[in-house]
């Protein structure tokens, strides 16, 4: 399930990208594929052992160009241990409602992004989230859990602070909102909750085009995540 729409990133063969908080890989797999160079960072180290064995068994079975390289790193989103203007893109989908100092994160972000790079960022939309935690305090209060919820415009302003310039932002994930809503009421194993997630895992495996159509209907409406896309401007040469 890819929550980045990866005709917006402009990622081509031999680009270089970084997914910051990569979690199972999901973006990361999508980006070795397309032929980028790929980065996937996340500070659990226990599951970045999955994303390398997935890269290796990839890369075996032919599912990405035999040039590409893909490598699955621990990592600190507010200490990105690479140089500056590393990367032709960088996201970090679903990643920054964790982090008290997402500032810290964003500037780092913008840090290893090339000038004219791309960086992506996905959060929980606000009013998707807020229902969430209005309904149950045990969906945010754990360790490792959401610490705020984010509107639109003030994710905008604070990414515009480090010097990226927003150029599209989108919604997705509409048919999730409801089954959190569902979880923060009952639990795992209540039998529409397990229906649910039954019907959401046919619907990533088939894609009908009756759910997709409808997904896209109702992403602008309640869509579970909102996605922000933004570009680091190219240096401007004073002498020109």
């Amino acid at each position: 399930m890819l929550t980045m729409d990866f005709d917006r990133l402009g990622l081509r063969p031999g680009h270089r990208m970084l997914d910051v908080g990569c979690g199972a890989g999901r973006h990361a797999f999508e980006a070795y594929r397309r032929g980028a160079d790929v980065v996937a960072l996340d500070r659990n180290a226990a599951e970045l052992d999955g994303v390398a064995t997935m890269f290796a068994a990839m890369a075996e079975a032919g599912e990405a160009p035999p040039d590409t390289s893909a490598v699955a790193l621990v990592g600190d989103a507010l200490a990105l241990d690479f140089p500056d203007a590393t990367f032709d893109c960088v996201i970090a989908a679903e990643v920054l409602e964790h982090i008290v100092e997402d500032d810290k994160a964003m500037w780092e972000l913008a840090r290893v992004v090339k000038p004219g790079g791309i960086v992506a960022v996905s959060v929980p939309r606000w009013l998707p989230e807020r229902i969430c935690w209005a309904l149950s305090d045990a969906y945010h209060e754990v360790e490792g859990g959401h610490v705020r919820i984010y509107r639109a415009d003030e994710l905008v302003a604070k990414l515009r602070d480090t010097g990226l310039r927003p150029v599209h932002r989108h919604h997705a994930h509409a048919l999730h909102a409801p089954y959190w809503w569902l979880k923060c009421v009952v639990s795992d194993e209540n039998p529409l909750v397990r229906a649910y997630h039954r019907f959401l895992v046919w619907d990533l495996m088939r894609r009908p085009w009756l759910t997709r159509t409808a997904e896209r209907l109702l992403d602008p409406l309640i869509g579970k995540s909102v996605v922000v896309y933004l570009e680091k401007p190219a240096v401007v040469d004073d002498a020109a």
